[in-house]
């Protein structure tokens, strides 16, 4: 599979517009166009998300979960998870370590380089058993036993 976006390459900084506003930041939270190719052909569905595992919980930090993206999805346009454009129906967002549903953009501690690891999953399931209140880490669990493939696009944040 390949992960690419219009809004930044593997390697790159997070442009602000994709940057939390809040907790001293003041980005635009909008989430990124992501779109993807090359996916298996025995694709149900699909899983992005976003994770920080440079964040100082022990544990990372979920920005963003969409679940039960339909098989013939390839793209999620810039703003699906910040509400200002549209999500497939039938897709859930699930909860982000910000205590919400939605799309969370980089918010690292001050003075502190952190990655943002944006990934695509192709899923042998139609339909994963999550809905806005499942956690990060539930979602991750449920991947992990229907994954066909996976990619991802990294980017840094200061």
């Amino acid at each position: 599979m390949k992960l690419y976006s219009h809004d930044f390459n593997d390697g790159d900084r997070m442009p602000e517009r994709h940057v939390f506003n809040g907790m001293g930041y003041q980005g635009d939270n909008l989430s990124p166009h992501l779109a993807w190719d090359e996916v298996p052909a025995d694709t149900k569905s699909f899983v992005v998300t976003c994770f920080d595992p440079d964040a100082p919980t022990g544990s990372g930090w979920w920005h963003w979960g969409v679940a039960n993206l339909p098989a013939d999805t390839r793209a999620l346009p810039q703003g699906a998870g910040s509400g200002s454009a549209g999500l497939p129906d039938g897709c859930v967002q699930t909860r982000t370590d910000f205590g919400r549903s939605g799309y969370g953009g980089a918010a690292p501690p001050k003075d502190e380089s952190h990655r943002y690891i944006f990934t695509v999953y192709a899923l042998d399931i139609d339909c994963l058993d999550v809905d806005a209140q499942s956690s990060g880490a539930l979602l991750g669990f449920n991947v992990h036993f229907h994954k066909l493939d996976s990619a991802t696009i990294t980017v840094n944040y200061n």
